[in-house]
């Protein structure tokens, strides 16, 4: 139970990452598929409405002053209100296709008058397909992993090869941090 409970906080945090590497644990035995499937499910829910209630605050008239010195005047606005209302299932699905931009995107929604109802309706169908996409990579991922766990010498040589890409890719920064600062390194 207190496995479900940090996974959930971490999905809220980072839910796809998150969302993965549980699959990963559901796929060596240690969780079970539904709740991982559910929390991951329920967490982006959760995640996408905030953010749509962050851009339905921006709404409020001293906030529309604040967007139309950034260029979101109420022509803009109008137009965004009938785009995203027209194209949501669109915004929706290319939100979480690409997770960068998720955050614009639930943003915009609220900030767009979009009734709430429509948006949850589609960010859980929308996060129930990732959910299930997600989970079950890494799914697939646990078998393997599991697999390697059993053999030592595997595992001593996965740690001893990540160990050695690590030091390099910090080494290299270093080099090249130094090549900018002119020698020093920070």
């Amino acid at each position: 139970m207190q496995a479900y409970l940090v996974i959930a906080t971490l999905m809220l945090l980072e839910g796809p990452a998150t969302t993965l590497a549980a699959g990963s644990m559901v796929g060596a035995g240690q969780l079970a598929l539904l709740p991982v499937w559910l929390l991951a499910v329920g967490a982006d829910v959760v995640a996408d409405s905030v953010l749509f209630g962050v851009g339905r605050w921006g709404r409020h008239p001293r906030v529309r002053r604040i967007l139309a010195r950034l260029g979101l005047g109420a022509e803009r606005l109008d137009r965004l209100q009938h785009g995203i209302g027209r194209h949501l299932p669109r915004v929706m699905i290319g939100a979480k296709l690409v997770d960068v931009s998720a955050v614009p995107a639930f943003l915009a929604a609220g900030l767009a008058g979009v009734p709430y109802r429509r948006f949850v309706v589609w960010t859980a169908l929308t996060s129930a397909v990732r959910a299930a996409v997600l989970v079950a990579l890494g799914v697939l991922a646990g078998h393997q992993l599991d697999a390697l766990a059993n053999s030592p010498a595997t595992v001593a040589s996965l740690s001893a090869a990540l160990g050695g890409s690590l030091l390099l890719v910090s080494l290299t920064a270093k080099k090249l941090s130094s090549r900018r600062t002119g020698g020093e390194i920070l």
